[in-house]
């Protein structure tokens, strides 16, 4: 038996690219050595498309097999007409700020800009 299941393949970095993040690292590593409050005091943020189901993933519709028995099928499932941009900011605590992009806005500069704000007043008030 053989369980099926695609192959990631991570994103190929230039030889500058690579150099520029050993040198971010090593950066943040110096700075979080001798301020052990650094880490606490930075916030990262993701984008991502929220649907109104929850699609599985390849890894939970893979299964097992024998070699003799016929490749397992699944309906193909309608993506629902519910689709919002959620933006989400987060410290090392947790969720920090988080955001809707209302239907029909481009994130452009002047929107993120209008994000970030939000953000800050945000991180003012914790």
């Amino acid at each position: 038996m053989k369980r099926l299941c695609t192959k990631f393949v991570p994103r190929l970095l230039t030889d500058d690219q690579s150099q520029q993040r050993q040198t971010i690292a090593r950066d943040l590593f110096e700075s979080s050595c001798e301020d052990v409050q650094f880490l606490k005091n930075i916030v990262t943020g993701d984008m991502s498309w929220i649907y109104g189901y929850d699609p599985e993933t390849k890894q939970q519709l893979s299964q097992w097999k024998g070699p003799t028995s016929p490749r397992p099928k699944k309906g193909h499932q309608v993506r629902s007409k519910t689709k919002v941009m959620l933006m989400a900011f987060f410290d090392s605590e947790g969720i920090v700020h988080h955001e809707y992009a209302p239907n029909g806005q481009t994130i452009n500069k002047e929107f993120y800009v209008e994000v970030l704000r939000h953000l800050h007043e945000s991180v003012h008030r914790k």
